[in-house]
This record gives C-alpha cells, structure tokens and sequence, in this order.
C-alpha cells in the first residue's frame, strides 16, 4: 500500500501540475510569434514553491536557443496570443515571461528563477529535447524536466526526481547559475492570476 499512497500523496501536492490538456497550435500559428532574446544562449528553471510547506507545486524550463520556449509540462499557464504545443508555449518575450511569473506568484506561492548560461549547441539541444517530448501526464513536471536536463551535454549528473525544490536543489549546484526568487501577495486563486494576466497581454497586443 506504501506506493499508491505516496503517489496520491505527490499527486495533491503537484495539483497546480495536472491542467486540461489545450489543443495543439498550427505551425504558422507558432512561427508567427517566434521570439528569442537578444541575450547568450541559457535555460531557466522554473519552480513554483509553497510559501507555507516550501513544497514544490511546479516545475518548467524556459529554453532561450533559435527561439525562447517554456516547457510547461502538465502546466495550467494559458493566454490567447501564446501558443502551445505537447505542453511547450511559444512566443516567450519579456511581457509574457513576466505574465507567467506573476499568475503562478501569488499569497501562497512564490517563484524561483534559476538561469544558467549555455553554448549554442547545448541551447539547440535543449531546445529540441523540450519540443520532442511530448505531452506529460499530471504530477510529473519535475520527473519530465529532469529526465530532459540530464539528456543536456553537462548536465547528465541531474538525478531523476518527482519532486521540484529536489530538482531546484540540484540546480542549485550548477556553476554559474543565478537564482532570483519572486513573491506576490495577491489574491492565492490562480485562474485569478491567469485571467488577469491574459488581460495584460491582449492589451499590449492591441497597443
């Protein structure tokens, strides 16, 4: 009985990591918001913590190669003019980054940045293992993205986990990686966080 209870046990803790599947967006769709920042190649991890448990609630990376993704795997993040696909949203540009950001920071959860610097290959590679994976089932965001890290030359050490501050925790060991940490004190409803962020966006759209 110990196994299916520590699965339940993960699953009411990563409940922020089991949204509705959104459908696919069409290529062009996709091509049209293509964004990449002017900046070196690098990945971010993203971790959602608890501010109450310091429990992880989610995990993703944000890959900055040809293009700037975020892999959002099983994520709840939705806006109408960024486009997903197998749980990768496209079109990530400062605006929108800041919009993720600030729909998963809330009263009972802040958001911890962790950004490394890599060579163009290790960006491409990155870049191609989070947009081939596939869809991920709830619950495992962070078994996802450190099972892609540790396909990443460099960074074959990152050890499989479920878990996102053990994934972040390892992270933390990368040499060079920076780590910022973002609190808001709104309300703690996140589809309050994602309507209001989606508001946003479509107003700097149409500016």
């Amino acid at each position: 009985m110990r196994t299916p209870i520590l699965i339940l046990a993960l699953c009411a803790a990563l409940a922020g990591c089991a949204a509705p599947q959104r459908p696919d967006a069409d290529p062009d769709t996709i091509a049209r918001v293509a964004y990449r920042d002017a900046g070196n190649p690098s990945m971010s991890l993203v971790t959602v913590v608890n501010n109450r448990t310091g429990q992880g609630g989610h995990t993703a990376l944000m890959v900055n190669a040809s293009e700037r993704v975020i892999f959002d795997p099983a994520g709840s993040f939705y806006a109408d003019v960024v486009p997903e696909r197998q749980d990768v949203l496209y079109g990530i540009s400062p605006s929108v980054f800041r919009a993720y950001r600030s729909a998963h920071a809330r009263s009972t959860f802040h958001v911890v940045t962790q950004t490394v610097e890599l060579t163009p290959a290790q960006a491409q590679t990155a870049y191609q293992l989070v947009t081939t994976n596939g869809r991920v089932p709830g619950a495992f965001c962070a078994n996802a993205t450190s099972s892609i890290l540790r396909q990443i030359p460099g960074f074959e050490g990152i050890d499989v986990t479920y878990y996102p501050v053990k994934l972040q925790e390892q992270f933390a060991q990368v040499p060079g990686v920076v780590t910022d940490k973002y609190y808001e004190d709104d309300s703690d409803d996140l589809q309050s966080g994602l309507a209001a962020g989606n508001v946003t966006l479509n107003a700097e759209a149409d500016s």
